[in-house]
């Protein structure tokens, strides 16, 4: 089995009926890992999929394999891609990071101007988000709606977070700000700009540095014919 055999897309109102066995999955996860998670309806995952705000992974054979949806917050100016799940059956095959890597796509078509983040404590889902350009945060460089933070309340870890005012809990907080990418491309750019432009530079100096060699060399040929007639002609006669 390679990831060639499954296929990858936005969730359709076609994709509803997987939502009560994506949940279950979520849920069982979670529970065999011994990590919280904030544990979501059916409903509400049937929402994210017919609002377009969701991918799912399908076998060739029609079976779903895995999820992920999107979620918006502080009215739209963050967006967290949630609830990333793959079936047992079809893991390790890289399904997880090629999931994520279509809903955080997804997310930068609908939202281009938000700050995409993700809280996780899952240190493949850290690596994945780490590729794709996230950068670990503290919470407080998070949204701050009181709905997002809500969610959290049916996690098994949730009174460490409220113990800890929010600063801080067992998940990690990773970001993704396009502002800060788009500085960082500025300055890729200039930076390969003024590499060209230095090389540029040293070429235009070598050609000049040979055209002046053979000027010289040109030069020193017309003196020696002056000098030394009689080896000029000794010369031409040995060619």
């Amino acid at each position: 089995m390679t990831i060639s055999d499954f296929l990858i897309i936005p969730a359709t109102a076609e994709h509803v009926t997987y939502a009560e066995a994506i949940c279950n999955e979520m849920f069982e996860s979670a529970k065999a890992r011994g990590t919280g998670i904030a544990r979501r309806k059916p409903e509400y995952v049937a929402k994210k999929i017919v609002e377009g705000k969701a991918v799912i992974a399908l076998h060739k054979d029609g079976r779903w394999a895995g999820f992920c949806y999107i979620e918006t917050w502080s009215h739209g100016d963050y967006v967290a891609n949630s609830g990333l799940i793959v079936s047992p059956e079809f893991r390790k095959v890289g399904l997880a990071k090629a999931i994520k890597k279509r809903v955080f796509e997804l997310s930068h078509e609908k939202y281009p101007k938000a700050k995409i983040f993700g809280l996780t404590t899952g240190l493949a889902v850290m690596k994945i988000n780490s590729d794709l350009g996230y950068e670990p945060v503290t919470y407080s460089e998070l949204t701050q709606d009181e709905e997002f933070w809500a969610g959290c309340k049916s996690c098994i870890n949730y009174d460490i977070l409220i113990s800890k005012e929010r600063k801080n809990c067992m998940c990690t907080a990773m970001l993704w700000d396009p502002e800060v990418k788009a500085k960082e491309l500025e300055e890729r750019i200039k930076r390969r700009a003024e590499a060209k432009a230095r090389l540029e530079r040293i070429s235009k100096k070598q050609s000049l540095l040979k055209r002046i060699e053979a000027k010289l060399w040109k030069s020193t040929k017309k003196i020696v014919a002056f000098v030394f007639p009689s080896s000029v002609d000794t010369a031409k006669n040995f060619n």
